[in-house]
């Protein structure tokens, strides 16, 4: 922990550390079901990328204390061997625990416009649905 002077000169403890925060750093943590079967794609042979679309959902009580669900849509990417476990064992619907960091990448559509797309590139994958048992 750390002590702070705060500015009526009276001490408290912050929990965090500055390596603890350097951790927390562009840190997205999702957890959701995917809306479609994950993508595989292949380059140069051997790296593998896998991208799939997943949807979070959150319920909360309006003003009016009606009940209301609303649903966002993240482009997720995995690279390498973890890319290749989410191609194998992930279909449309299950639910999986993502940690990553955003990323925003800038390409031209097929009309010539400039757009902007945000990602997650997963760093670790939890599947929280039973995993298939392979024949």
């Amino acid at each position: 922990m750390i002590e702070v002077l705060n500015e009526l000169g009276t001490l408290r403890l912050n929990p965090f550390n500055s390596t603890q925060m350097n951790a927390l750093r562009n840190r997205v943590l999702l957890i959701g079901r995917l809306g479609q079967d994950p993508e595989r794609i292949e380059f140069d042979g051997d790296k593998v990328k896998a991208t799939l679309r997943l949807a979070t959902n959150e319920v909360y009580r309006n003003a009016q204390g009606e009940k209301t669900e609303t649903t966002q849509w993240h482009n997720v990417v995995a690279w390498g061997q973890l890319a290749e476990i989410i191609s194998r064992y992930l279909s449309k619907g299950s639910e999986v625990a993502i940690e990553g960091r955003l990323v925003y990448r800038q390409y031209e559509d097929k009309q010539g416009q400039n757009k902007i797309a945000a990602e997650i590139v997963t760093q670790e994958m939890l599947m929280l649905d039973r995993v298939p048992q392979e024949s």
